[in-house]
């Protein structure tokens, strides 16, 4: 009998090496993880083209899981309960102090790998400088979002000169409030601003250049699943019609995904240091 058993062993590693079983594709899921946003219904909506991208690319199930607020989506990515995730910049760089997260990505905002944040009044609003923000009600998003405030301080409004400022979450939270005229202004990212623009929307103030959202990787995968994950957004293509629509879906100002560094992140972290 352990002859038998034997001979029907080796029978097997002949027709199927220990190799062939070592390549065959993991079926352990992969998790996207991202800040909040917009809506989780409209975050579902935004990312569900990309994980079905990714899973084809990696050969396994890329799984979404959304995160509240900014501090979950930071902890996911930084402990290792989500493998990649979709960031703020200040979200990358406190993952990236407390886990060691690591970049795979940059977006690519019409044809630029940056992106700015912008004071925004309704249109027929008096206000027509930053120092007329004095006294006046001012919409924040996320709390945990220091990178907006230091906008309104870079730009010369120091905090304690508002008349007061509430923080509503999402960014569609914030177009709604300046233009019912619940706030006399509030802080948008570019594309947000670029929508409404001329649609009730007028932009007051501009911050310079800054590095973009981002993907960043867990610092627990390992490099292999790294580069995998690299590969595949760099190879993501708007000029394919697949592609496209991947990207569009994500962000309609989007053109992809380049390549970047941790050290072009610096300037964000100069800009919230007094923050901290």
């Amino acid at each position: 009998m352990l002859k038998r058993i034997t001979a029907c062993l080796l029978i097997l590693l002949i027709m199927f090496p220990i190799s062939a079983f070592a390549s065959q594709p993991s079926s352990e899921p992969v998790r996207l993880g991202s800040v909040a946003m917009d809506t989780p219904a409209l975050m579902q909506k935004r990312l569900r083209p990309l994980t079905d991208y990714l899973s084809q690319v990696l050969q396994r199930p890329v799984t979404l899981k959304l995160s509240p607020d900014m501090p979950a989506a930071i902890r996911d990515v930084a402990s290792g309960k989500v493998e990649l995730a979709y960031l703020t910049p200040v979200a990358y760089i406190r993952a990236n102090a407390t886990g060691n997260t690591q970049l795979i990505a940059k977006t690519v905002t019409q044809q630029k790998a940056s992106f700015k944040l912008m004071i925004v009044v309704r249109d027929d609003s008096p206000i027509k400088t930053v120092a007329d923000l004095a006294g006046k009600k001012f919409a924040f998003g996320d709390k945990a979002a220091l990178l907006q405030r230091a906008t309104v301080v870079g730009a010369g409004m120091p905090l304690d000169k508002l008349g007061q400022y509430q923080f509503l979450g999402h960014y569609d939270n914030i177009v709604r409030a300046v233009l019912y005229g619940d706030f006399d202004a509030g802080i948008l990212k570019d594309t947000m601003a670029y929508k409404w623009e001329d649609k009730g929307i007028r932009i007051l103030y501009r911050t310079v250049d800054l590095p973009p959202y981002n993907i960043a990787a867990s610092g627990k995968i390992d490099q292999q699943l790294l580069q995998q994950l690299r590969q595949a957004f760099l190879s993501l293509d708007p000029n394919n019609p697949d592609h496209h629509h991947i990207i569009k879906a994500l962000d309609k100002k989007y053109d992809g995904f380049a390549p970047t560094s941790d050290a072009e992140y610096d300037v964000v972290r100069q800009l919230i240091k007094p923050f901290q």
